[in-house]
């Protein structure tokens, strides 16, 4: 009877299959990621806000690549801007984002690591 229940339990819990555009959408999403200077940026964009000045010293970039990497991820909706001024100001769009590129990161950590995997 508990194992029964435990099957039971663990059918209802699963999601519904990805539609096509869902698959396509993170596709998108993930090969935008697959860019070391790009999952720097976000990674960055995930604390908070910066300005490309900002971005460019901190990921050790030139300042057309850098721009160039932001115009991507903007397009892939992957970050969002906003001006402040003549500044203009970049963060990572929302939670699903940001979570994404910390999972990755320290999915990658335990790797690089040996460090246990965990739920």
């Amino acid at each position: 009877m508990y194992a029964r229940d435990n099957v039971a339990g663990a059918s209802e819990r699963q999601q519904p299959t990805p539609g096509d555009g869902e698959v396509e959408a993170a596709v998108q999403m993930l090969r935008m990621l697959a860019d070391g200077t790009r999952l720097r940026l976000m990674w960055l964009l995930s604390a908070g806000e910066h300005d490309v000045g900002s971005l460019v010293t901190a990921v050790g970039a030139a300042r057309p690549a850098v721009s160039q990497h932001l115009g991507k991820l903007r397009l892939a909706g992957l970050v969002s801007v906003r001006r402040d001024g003549r500044r203009a100001l970049y963060r990572a769009r929302d939670g699903h984002v940001r979570r994404l590129v910390a999972e990755t990161l320290h999915a990658a950590s335990h790797r690089v690591t040996g460090a246990p995997e965990h739920d």
